[in-house]
């Protein structure tokens, strides 16, 4: 995908920072009064010589400077602790800001993104943030005391010498600002191909055993590594810029030191200017140019902290899940004024003149998925300067080419009377997973209207709907910890006892005894520990436990050996007496008792019936029951 161009503002930073207005008053404090003790330290010094040259007494001198340089380390030593302290809590605001808004996404966000992208945004690119403070924004905001004091007490001192001093530093400083700028823009791609390899990394760890059995290693290999590639040109671009910036800033102060030691050697052998004068004007002079320094990295501190905020914002500026629910009116409640509303006799479901089509986004991004592959593909087969250029075009997706979304379902009407079982039945890419993934307001009907007990599943909270409909996937996550955790997710206050009780009605009670931490055991990552068909049984037995009065099975039994399928049926049997229950068969055998059988066929109803007069007036469903619901 084309990778993001945006960056954030200063406006847009000073939220972050100021979070912990209390702490960062502390810091600038300290910082204000660190740089008074600093600027003591010339002007003691000048005395200092002045009474050595005169004769008189100084120990009172020298104690009150020594005084002031340990009062000003120890100032430095706390200031350095209170903004590394802040830095971190920076982040930590940043992440939780950035978690909770990514946990309440529209779902086609997640279709339309790549899952390691997102990750990286919550680590590397908040991580940024953090340099901001580290890197001498704050302390150079401080500095500034000691830089304008430093110039008013130069100009006191030796006006020829500052002018000279300063004309090298306004230099200095214009070069500096032109290429932050630079770093700004070379940040923000260096942080979007990082995400890109992040992306790839994750997706080549969660693949590893299929990998192994493709063969495919290597090509995968290849891949990363040219998503690593692409983060090195980027982060050679942020040294080739940062390679200039240094040694501008470092020649400043070299430069201004040459020409004060020479100009004002000059001037105290013509009696121009006192030998005190000149020695305290060059401590002055690195007082100016430490905070001069500070605001030089503060500089690119914070060019580099816009680039990654700009991406943090990208996704705190999308609008979450419910966000756009006003527009249907006022949110009722399945236990207030949705009761009050429905209708008695009115269907569990209804599907009235639904159509739909995904997102543009959505679209573009499956879309971009395919050409990356295919442009993969030749990279892979090619050699030298072609499958250089290829690796280069690998993630090049044009996101602003106009696409053509079709619709995915179109006119579909169909009813979920209560207590009955409806099954959907058609080939692959019919509309079967997209019409449960409607039930469950991932997404909203294009056009038409789904109903819940007679109420538009837009009027009702997200929440309170999605607790009564139980949904398993097709291919249901398991999440990585323990069987506990899994079970846990629909129903948390569930007890051991009836934990254990659901996973016996799947059939699944054995694996409390492969381990003696029963409930407690580990299911690994992705539940690498559990076959694909214990995965299928757990998703159903977390449903089973959560007992809503709706139940969405998405080809629920498909990985289940015969017997297992059996077993499994006569615990959604039970399970469904008094509730409603839509499933998307795999077998002929899961749908032949269905209430009722809705074929679907390129987004459309072509029929519906009981298996016996489907069998009569819809050749597809036949051709279909012949395959055994296979094709």
């Amino acid at each position: 995908m084309k990778p993001s161009t945006s960056r954030a503002s200063l406006k847009q930073l000073w939220p972050y920072l100021f979070a912990d207005k209390r702490s960062m008053s502390v810091i600038i404090v300290i910082s204000i009064v660190g740089s008074a003790f600093s600027l003591a330290q010339p002007i003691l010094m000048g005395l200092l010589v002045q009474r050595v040259e005169a004769g008189e007494y100084t120990s009172w001198i020298v104690w009150l400077l020594i005084a002031v340089v340990i009062i000003a380390a120890l100032l430095s030593g706390l200031q350095h602790f209170l903004l590394q302290r802040t830095g971190e809590r920076i982040v930590l605001n940043a992440r939780r800001m950035l978690v909770r808004k990514l946990l309440r996404l529209p779902i086609a966000e997640f279709d339309a993104r790549r899952t390691g992208d997102l990750v990286s945004r919550v680590g590397s690119d908040t991580t940024l943030l953090r340099a901001v403070l580290t890197q001498g924004l704050i302390e150079a905001i401080g500095g500034m005391l000691t830089f304008i004091g430093a110039i008013i007490a130069m100009i006191f001192l030796d006006w020829v010498l500052f002018v000279i001093t300063f004309t090298c530093i306004v230099v200095s400083l214009g070069i500096v600002l032109f290429l932050s700028r630079k770093v700004m823009a070379a940040s923000a791609a260096a942080q979007e191909k990082v995400g890109e390899l992040t992306a790839s990394v994750e997706r080549a760890i969660s693949s590893m055993r299929t990998l192994r059995a493709s063969v495919a290693t290597e090509r995968e290999e290849a891949k990363v590594m040219a998503d690593a590639e692409g983060a090195y040109r980027r982060g050679l671009d942020i040294a080739a810029i940062s390679a200039v910036m240094v040694p501008v800033s470092m020649l400043a102060l070299q430069l201004s030191l040459v020409a004060v030691l020479g100009v004002g050697g000059v001037r105290v052998a013509a009696g121009e200017t006192p030998i005190a004068s000149l020695i305290a004007f060059i401590m002055f002079l690195f007082m100016m140019i430490t905070p001069l320094g500070l605001m030089f990295g503060a500089i690119s501190a914070v060019a580099s902290a816009l680039g990654a905020l700009g991406r943090i914002e990208e996704i705190n500026s999308l609008p979450d899940e419910d966000a756009d629910d006003r527009e249907f009116g006022p949110l009722v409640t399945l236990s207030g004024p949705a009761n009050a509303a429905a209708e008695p006799a009115a269907a569990a479901l209804e599907f009235e003149s639904v159509s739909f089509r995904y997102p543009d986004n959505v679209v573009r991004a499956a879309r971009a998925k395919a050409d990356a592959r295919d442009r993969f593909d030749r990279y892979v087969t090619q050699t030298g300067r072609a499958a250089k250029k290829a690796a280069e075009e690998l993630l090049a997706i044009d996101e602003s080419a106009e696409i053509d979304s079709p619709l995915v379902l179109e006119e579909v009407s169909f009813e979920v009377p209560r207590g009955r079982k409806i099954a959907l039945v058609g080939p692959s890419g019919a509309g079967k997973s997209t019409s449960l993934a409607l039930i469950e307001r991932f997404y909203d009907p294009t056009a038409g209207a789904i109903r819940l007990g007679g109420v538009d599943l837009r009027s009702l909270d997200r929440h309170e709907l999605r607790a009564q409909v139980g949904y398993v996937q097709q291919n249901s996550p398991t999440l990585a910890g323990t069987i506990r955790d899994n079970l846990l997710l629909g129903r948390p206050d569930a007890s051991d006892e009836e934990c254990a009780a659901a996973l016996r009605e799947v059939n699944l009670g054995d694996v409390l005894d492969r381990s003696p931490l029963g409930l407690d055991a580990q299911v690994g990552e992705a539940g690498v520990r559990l076959s694909g068909g214990e995965q299928q049984r757990l998703a159903i037995a977390r449903t089973l436990l959560a007992a809503p009065p709706i139940l969405l099975m998405d080809e629920s039994t498909s990985a289940l050996d015969g017997r297992n399928e059996s077993l499994i049926r006569e615990a959604l049997d039970r399970a469904s007496e008094g509730r409603s229950m839509v499933m998307i068969a795999h077998r002929l055998s899961t749908v032949v008792d269905a209430h009722q059988i809705v074929v679907l066929d390129q987004g459309r109803v072509v029929g519906r019936g009981t298996h016996e007069e489907l069998l009569e007036t819809t050749p597809l469903y036949r051709r279909l029951a012949q395959h055994q619901l296979l094709a």
